[in-house]
């Protein structure tokens, strides 16, 4: 079966553009498909437009053109809560006189469930988000990590075709966000709902996400899983924004890319290459060949615990790299040292023009 195939899809934009009053645009042509039971992130920096496009799936914001369909039936008019979605912003706006147990229970309270059917989407709900002692409490009596537990379940308790999520832990700190990530994707895991993740932080997406669309500008650079995006990103974009990279511009014919002076070999055709620093070898001689294989020298060297980032000149006029080794090989090379450095062909990636 075609993963795309629209009938395995939970949600699909298709040609879709917003254009606010005054003629800002947020988002062009933007065709999307995410798969049934996945979990997808909106990557991007401030102002791409992921926001905008997560507001179109929940409906609190209408395309300009285009359509927007949520489990394979269009909902570009239809308003957000006649919506087969949720929607949960980084306020999670808990009921405050309410108990946990009651806000979860409200959403099946509004569909008017039995008592015996809203207990018990209460009861898998506490199961679901490990919460099952935390009934009787108030949100006041929580952290900011249960509290997050809480409104997911009361978001899922709406059994909801899609979950829609902007930067939801954007508010807490490093180490209850690392954990919420391992809990988002667990409980998303386990109720198999369609999640639909904004967020600014790569390592975010990375770490909790089936795919991955990076957005720049309010046009989507490139889909993928997390190791598509970084290992083979489609665009200078897409190779900086995700991680460090070494980014070399110059003519190519015949797989070599000229500089200046300089050339190397590469994979293929496009207009730059890019070679992440981890991908580079370095030692005063290297003992193993390389097709790309030059003499350079280390200008600056930063210690990062367990790697030690350099700064390297290419010599006679070459480009200025940036290598990062395990700090076990990088013990005995110092700042001004004259070294080797190399990197197999297929190391590297050609990049096309961004969107």
């Amino acid at each position: 079966m075609n993963p795309d195939d629209p009938s395995v899809l939970d949600a699909q934009l298709t040609d879709v553009s917003k254009t606010y009053p005054g003629g800002e645009t947020a988002v062009t042509g933007m065709n999307l498909g995410v798969r049934r039971g996945e979990f997808f992130s909106l990557l991007g920096p401030s102002g791409c437009g992921k926001s905008t496009t997560l507001r179109m799936l929940a409906g609190l914001e209408h395309p300009t053109t285009g359509t927007v369909a949520i489990a394979g039936k269009d909902m570009t008019g239809v308003p957000p809560n006649k919506r087969p979605t949720n929607l949960i912003f980084q306020k999670l706006a808990l009921f405050p006189h309410l108990t946990v147990a009651e806000n979860i229970a409200f959403g099946p309270k509004t569909r008017h469930l039995s008592r015996a059917e809203i207990r018990a989407a209460v009861t898998d709900m506490l199961d679901l988000v490990e919460l099952a002692g935390y009934a009787d409490r108030k949100p006041a009596q929580l952290s900011g990590g249960q509290q997050q537990r809480v409104a997911i379940a009361r978001a899922l308790a709406n059994k909801p075709a899609v979950l829609l999520l902007d930067e939801p832990l954007g508010a807490l700190d490093l180490r209850l966000r690392v954990q919420m990530q391992r809990a988002l994707k667990k409980i998303q895991q386990e109720s198999g709902t369609t999640f639909v993740f904004v967020t600014h932080d790569q390592t975010e997406a990375f770490t909790i996400s089936d795919r991955i669309a990076l957005m720049n500008r309010g046009r989507v650079e490139q889909v993928g899983r997390p190791d598509e995006l970084y290992d083979r990103p489609a665009t200078e974009f897409v190779a900086t924004f995700l991680g460090d990279t070494n980014i070399i511009r110059g003519s190519v014919s015949d797989r070599v890319l000229r500089a200046d002076g300089f050339s190397c070999r590469t994979p293929g055709p496009g207009t730059a290459l890019s070679v992440r620093p981890e991908a580079i070898a370095l030692r005063h001689r290297l003992t193993t060949g390389f097709d790309n294989r030059f003499t350079a020298r280390v200008t600056d060297l930063t210690f990062q615990g367990p790697s030690i980032r350099f700064q390297v000149a290419v010599a006679d006029a070459g480009p200025e790299l940036v290598v990062q080794l395990p700090a076990k090989e990088a013990r005995g090379i110092a700042a001004g040292d004259e070294v080797e450095i190399g990197w197999p062909t297929d190391a590297a990636v050609m990049l096309g023009a961004d969107s």
